[in-house]
Protein backbone atom coordinates (compact mmCIF):
# COMPACT_ATOMS: atom_id res chain seq x y z
CA UNK A 1 0.00 0.00 0.00
CA UNK A 2 2.77 2.51 0.90
CA UNK A 3 4.41 1.45 -2.28
CA UNK A 4 1.39 2.07 -4.72
CA UNK A 5 0.60 5.26 -2.27
CA UNK A 6 4.17 6.65 -2.78
CA UNK A 7 4.88 6.11 -6.18
CA UNK A 8 1.10 5.96 -8.04
CA UNK A 9 0.14 2.55 -9.61
CA UNK A 10 2.61 2.71 -12.99
CA UNK A 11 5.23 3.90 -10.61
CA UNK A 12 5.11 1.22 -8.67
CA UNK A 13 6.87 -2.16 -9.42
CA UNK A 14 6.80 -5.95 -7.92
CA UNK A 15 10.49 -5.44 -6.83
CA UNK A 16 9.76 -2.41 -4.82
CA UNK A 17 6.66 -3.88 -3.01
CA UNK A 18 8.48 -7.10 -2.59
CA UNK A 19 11.74 -4.95 -1.46
CA UNK A 20 9.36 -2.38 1.28
CA UNK A 21 7.39 -5.73 2.28
CA UNK A 22 10.54 -8.06 2.91
CA UNK A 23 9.48 -10.61 0.69
CA UNK A 24 10.39 -12.00 -2.39
CA UNK A 25 8.85 -11.32 -5.88
CA UNK A 26 7.96 -14.90 -6.24
CA UNK A 27 6.01 -15.28 -2.79
CA UNK A 28 3.64 -11.43 -4.69
CA UNK A 29 2.89 -13.48 -7.54
CA UNK A 30 2.05 -16.94 -5.33
CA UNK A 31 -0.94 -14.69 -4.18
CA UNK A 32 -1.74 -12.18 -7.03
CA UNK A 33 -1.04 -13.40 -10.56
CA UNK A 34 -0.37 -9.48 -11.34
CA UNK A 35 0.58 -6.05 -10.37
CA UNK A 36 -3.80 -4.89 -10.82
CA UNK A 37 -4.98 -7.88 -9.15
CA UNK A 38 -2.91 -7.23 -5.62
CA UNK A 39 -4.13 -3.39 -6.36
CA UNK A 40 -7.41 -4.44 -6.79
CA UNK A 41 -7.01 -6.88 -3.43
CA UNK A 42 -6.03 -4.12 -1.68
CA UNK A 43 -8.62 -1.48 -2.98
CA UNK A 44 -11.28 -4.14 -2.56
CA UNK A 45 -9.94 -4.67 1.34
CA UNK A 46 -10.30 -0.69 2.20
CA UNK A 47 -13.58 -0.32 0.50
CA UNK A 48 -14.91 -3.00 2.37
CA UNK A 49 -13.73 -1.58 5.60
CA UNK A 50 -15.27 1.67 4.74
CA UNK A 51 -18.72 0.82 3.62
CA UNK A 52 -19.11 -1.16 6.97
CA UNK A 53 -18.28 1.38 8.87
CA UNK A 54 -20.71 3.83 6.98
CA UNK A 55 -23.27 0.85 7.05
CA UNK A 56 -23.01 0.56 10.83
CA UNK A 57 -23.60 4.43 11.35
CA UNK A 58 -26.21 4.14 8.94
CA UNK A 59 -27.86 1.27 10.99
CA UNK A 60 -27.84 3.71 14.44
CA UNK A 61 -30.63 5.71 13.10
CA UNK A 62 -32.06 8.79 14.32
CA UNK A 63 -33.23 12.27 12.57
CA UNK A 64 -31.49 13.33 8.87
CA UNK A 65 -29.61 15.90 9.77
CA UNK A 66 -27.56 13.74 12.75
CA UNK A 67 -27.37 11.02 10.78
CA UNK A 68 -25.59 12.81 8.15
CA UNK A 69 -23.11 14.47 10.28
CA UNK A 70 -22.29 10.81 11.88
CA UNK A 71 -22.13 9.82 8.22
CA UNK A 72 -19.60 11.80 7.28
CA UNK A 73 -17.63 12.01 10.85
CA UNK A 74 -17.38 7.91 9.61
CA UNK A 75 -16.25 8.69 6.46
CA UNK A 76 -13.44 10.92 7.58
CA UNK A 77 -12.79 8.75 9.97
CA UNK A 78 -11.74 6.74 7.96
CA UNK A 79 -9.98 8.80 5.75
CA UNK A 80 -8.02 9.98 8.75
CA UNK A 81 -6.70 6.81 10.22
CA UNK A 82 -5.91 5.08 6.50
CA UNK A 83 -4.52 8.54 4.74
CA UNK A 84 -1.83 6.68 2.72
CA UNK A 85 -4.34 3.77 1.81
CA UNK A 86 -6.70 6.81 1.03
CA UNK A 87 -4.20 8.20 -1.63
CA UNK A 88 -3.15 4.99 -2.68
CA UNK A 89 -7.30 4.72 -3.26
CA UNK A 90 -7.77 7.36 -5.49
CA UNK A 91 -4.67 8.77 -6.57
CA UNK A 92 -5.05 6.68 -9.68
CA UNK A 93 -8.43 6.50 -10.05
CA UNK A 94 -8.43 8.12 -13.60
CA UNK A 95 -5.17 5.81 -14.61
CA UNK A 96 -6.56 3.80 -17.61
CA UNK A 97 -5.29 0.48 -16.08
CA UNK A 98 -7.24 0.45 -12.40
CA UNK A 99 -9.98 2.83 -13.57
CA UNK A 100 -12.66 0.34 -14.10
CA UNK A 101 -12.08 -1.09 -10.34
CA UNK A 102 -12.90 3.05 -8.96
CA UNK A 103 -15.76 2.86 -11.21
CA UNK A 104 -17.25 0.01 -9.66
CA UNK A 105 -16.14 1.12 -5.83
CA UNK A 106 -17.68 5.28 -7.44
CA UNK A 107 -20.91 3.43 -8.17
CA UNK A 108 -21.22 1.38 -5.07
CA UNK A 109 -20.25 4.28 -3.21
CA UNK A 110 -23.40 6.27 -4.90
CA UNK A 111 -25.68 3.17 -4.40
CA UNK A 112 -25.31 2.95 -1.06
CA UNK A 113 -25.63 6.86 -0.44
CA UNK A 114 -29.04 7.05 -2.20
CA UNK A 115 -29.97 4.01 -0.55
CA UNK A 116 -29.81 5.52 2.94
CA UNK A 117 -31.25 8.20 1.54
CA UNK A 118 -34.51 6.65 0.38
CA UNK A 119 -34.48 5.35 3.84
CA UNK A 120 -34.64 8.67 5.63
CA UNK A 121 -36.60 7.87 8.30
CA UNK A 122 -40.43 9.05 7.72
CA UNK A 123 -39.78 9.78 3.43
CA UNK A 124 -41.31 6.89 1.77
CA UNK A 125 -39.40 6.52 -0.91
CA UNK A 126 -41.10 7.57 -3.81
CA UNK A 127 -41.78 5.37 -7.29
CA UNK A 128 -41.39 8.30 -9.04
CA UNK A 129 -38.54 8.21 -12.25
CA UNK A 130 -38.04 12.19 -11.45
CA UNK A 131 -37.76 11.52 -7.42
CA UNK A 132 -35.38 8.81 -8.25
CA UNK A 133 -33.30 10.31 -10.45
CA UNK A 134 -32.88 13.33 -7.91
CA UNK A 135 -32.04 10.94 -5.33
CA UNK A 136 -29.11 9.34 -7.97
CA UNK A 137 -27.87 12.72 -8.94
CA UNK A 138 -27.65 13.70 -5.48
CA UNK A 139 -25.99 10.94 -3.94
CA UNK A 140 -23.41 11.38 -6.90
CA UNK A 141 -22.69 14.66 -6.25
CA UNK A 142 -22.61 14.08 -2.38
CA UNK A 143 -20.08 10.90 -3.06
CA UNK A 144 -17.97 13.16 -5.31
CA UNK A 145 -17.94 16.07 -3.26
CA UNK A 146 -16.60 14.21 -0.35
CA UNK A 147 -14.23 12.41 -2.30
CA UNK A 148 -12.48 15.88 -3.65
CA UNK A 149 -12.75 17.42 -0.32
CA UNK A 150 -10.68 14.37 1.44
CA UNK A 151 -8.31 14.97 -1.32
CA UNK A 152 -7.87 18.13 -0.60
CA UNK A 153 -7.48 17.24 3.38
CA UNK A 154 -4.74 15.08 2.46
CA UNK A 155 -2.50 18.27 1.52
CA UNK A 156 -3.99 19.88 4.70
CA UNK A 157 -3.78 17.39 7.63
CA UNK A 158 -3.75 20.67 10.20
CA UNK A 159 -7.54 21.15 9.57
CA UNK A 160 -9.11 19.23 12.33
CA UNK A 161 -12.11 16.39 11.37
CA UNK A 162 -14.48 17.85 13.29
CA UNK A 163 -13.76 21.10 11.13
CA UNK A 164 -14.34 18.62 7.96
CA UNK A 165 -17.22 17.12 8.85
CA UNK A 166 -19.22 20.62 10.31
CA UNK A 167 -17.68 22.14 6.16
CA UNK A 168 -19.03 18.78 4.67
CA UNK A 169 -22.23 19.52 6.35
CA UNK A 170 -22.87 22.72 5.52
CA UNK A 171 -22.48 22.13 1.99
CA UNK A 172 -24.68 18.70 2.15
CA UNK A 173 -27.08 20.01 4.14
CA UNK A 174 -29.17 22.20 2.09
CA UNK A 175 -29.72 20.45 -0.73
CA UNK A 176 -30.38 17.31 1.16
CA UNK A 177 -32.61 19.14 2.95
CA UNK A 178 -34.98 20.74 -0.12
CA UNK A 179 -34.83 17.14 -1.93
CA UNK A 180 -36.30 16.10 1.10
CA UNK A 181 -39.09 18.78 1.82
CA UNK A 182 -40.25 17.75 -1.97
CA UNK A 183 -40.32 13.95 -1.38
CA UNK A 184 -42.52 14.54 1.83
CA UNK A 185 -44.44 17.70 0.48
CA UNK A 186 -48.42 16.56 1.07
CA UNK A 187 -48.87 18.40 -3.18
CA UNK A 188 -46.90 15.66 -4.60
Amino acid sequence: MEVFAGHGYHGASIDGIARAAGISKALIYEHFPSKRDLHGSLLEAHTAELFDRLAASAAQGGEPEPRLRRGLDTFFAFVEEHREAWRMLFRDAIDPDVADQMERVQDQATGLIAALMAEEPGVTPSQDPADQLLVEMLAQQLSGAMQSLANWWFDHQEVPRARLVEAALEFAWAGLERARERRVSPSR
